[in-house]
């Protein structure tokens, strides 16, 4: 026998054109994101002597002259594809007959791409912590939407052993994603910096499948833990990006927020596992 959909509620059958582009727009984000956090490591935001949209190279400074002008510089172009890709993707929702929650994720996804835009040129032309902050925490907002976007269009084809394997990723990922952390490891590179973040978006997906596909199966003990394990994941992300200027109290509040989490993502994967879903 081929393993039954999980199917604790009955989920939309989508369009497969349009669940490709939300894929493929979400890869997008996920990329910009990361090239996004490379360039910053590196220390290329202001290669292109602080241009924006133009460089410092070739044909009316449109292209990059240096290593580190063209890591600013393909980041702004995966960037900008990305941009069109969201917004298209937003586009699309609106013009098929799509569930309103994708529609509705996709929509603030697209809403606050131009803010984003705004952001991005001003980590350019006024390179201030506060605008890296705001800069990150939209970008990983847009992340988060189209991860409900993706997950929830793949909804219907989703089955048990993915979300057993999204609870073991999250149990695997999160630990190595805190180790990846000052004061956890001695070299703060910026390999280390773009993989802790890359481990973290996976990890955020991973998650969010639990919340979104598998919490309405869950037994009632452990429904809560996947929106337990998203809330503190939050708090525990914007710790992590100043521990290397923490005080000891924000260490231990990062810990205590990371303690969190992962007992949250046992008693996700303990609910999968008890789970009354659909079996084989």
């Amino acid at each position: 026998m081929t393993e039954a959909k999980w199917i604790p509620i009955q989920w939309f059958p989508m369009n497969r054109r349009f669940r490709y582009l939300v894929a493929v727009t979400t890869a997008f984000v996920f990329a910009t994101i990361l090239l996004g956090i490379a360039t910053k490591s590196y220390g290329a935001g202001l290669a292109c002597e602080a241009r924006w949209p133009v460089c410092d190279g070739g044909i009316l400074n449109l292209f990059p002259e240096s290593f580190p002008s063209f890591f600013e510089w393909i980041h702004r172009v995966v960037a900008g594809v990305g941009g069109l890709f969201i917004v298209g993707s937003a586009i699309e929702a609106w013009r098929r007959d799509v569930p309103p929650k994708i529609r509705n994720a996709l929509t603030v996804g697209a809403l606050l791409t131009p803010l984003q835009v705004v952001l991005g040129q001003q980590t350019v032309v006024n390179f201030t912590f506060p605008v890296l902050t705001a800069h990150f925490w939209t970008a990983f907002t847009i992340f988060a939407a189209f991860a409900f976007a993706l997950v929830t269009s793949w909804a219907d084809v989703i089955r048990r052993r993915h979300l057993r394997a999204a609870a073991v990723v999250t149990l695997a990922l999160f630990p190595v994603q805190v180790l990846l952390t000052p004061p956890f490891i001695s070299s703060y590179t910026p390999v280390v910096q773009t993989l802790q973040y890359a481990v973290l978006l996976v990890l955020v997906l991973a998650v969010v499948a639990l919340v979104v596909v598998g919490r309405p199966a869950f037994p009632a003990r452990y429904r809560h833990a996947p929106v337990v394990a998203v809330v503190a994941l939050v708090p525990t992300v914007y710790l992590g990006r100043h521990l290397l200027a923490g005080s000891t109290v924000h260490r231990a509040a990062y810990l205590l927020a990371g303690v969190v989490v992962f007992g949250a993502l046992v008693a996700s994967t303990a609910g999968v596992w008890r789970s009354d879903g659909a079996v084989s």
